[in-house]
């Protein structure tokens, strides 16, 4: 807008409001049948299948193979041909219906495999899928580091890393400049400069306990 000869503009945001719009359907869902969503654990409401699931390393995956032909790719790949063949799962609305042992055929399958194999035969299979990071496999990620996920910081005289800013501007990229204060290191500036106190007034709240 400012490119095209405007003036700058307010930029009207509440924290709350990034969130809602990953709400997906729940909003239609109320107001077109006063359906009020509830918590379904780490499914995908009214999408089959679409979970987590535990491997035999202990990683975690995600797999969304929800469309008729994935779902039956996957279900090729864990060798279930029967579900891939039943007509009760032939399309989204079934599958929602037998989540629970779609689910159950999945993670059977999963916790025979370490996550890297598992995800090697997904991608094979064309389905879709990815590894869910711990903050460890965040840290080992060579894609984090390469993104500049993280900063470091001197705290204690120790480098200390901390989330960066996200997301980069190309001239105001943004870092942080230093550490927060170590706690109570303003507590005199605070009381004198902006409350007035005098240092016997202070030391009177140090003797007792309250600061």
């Amino acid at each position: 807008h400012r490119q095209r000869g405007g003036a700058g503009q307010v930029v009207d945001v509440a924290i709350y409001e990034a969130v809602c719009n990953m709400l997906e359907s729940v909003v239609p869902e109320y107001s077109g049948a006063a359906v009020v969503r509830q918590p379904s654990g780490s499914t995908l409401t009214g999408i089959a299948p679409s979970n987590v699931y535990r491997c035999r390393d202990g990683q975690m995956l995600i797999i969304g193979a929800n469309t008729d032909s994935m779902f039956k790719r996957l279900m090729t790949v864990i060798e279930r041909p029967d579900l891939a063949a039943d007509p009760a799962c032939a399309n989204n609305a079934g599958r929602v219906a037998q989540q629970v042992r779609i689910d159950a055929a999945v993670n059977a399958w999963t916790v025979q495999h370490d996550a890297t194999e598992a995800l090697a035969l997904l991608e094979q299979a064309e389905v879709a899928a990815g590894p869910i990071h711990s903050v460890a496999e965040m840290f080992r990620d060579p894609q984090f580091r390469a993104r500049g996920m993280f900063e470091t910081v001197r705290v204690n005289g120790q480098d200390l890393e901390i989330p960066a800013f996200a997301p980069k501007l190309t001239a105001t990229p943004g870092r942080t400049e230093r550490p927060g204060p170590e706690l109570g290191a303003d507590t005199d500036a605070v009381l004198t400069e902006l409350l007035g106190m005098s240092a016997a007034d202070i030391a009177a709240l140090r003797a007792t306990g309250a600061i």
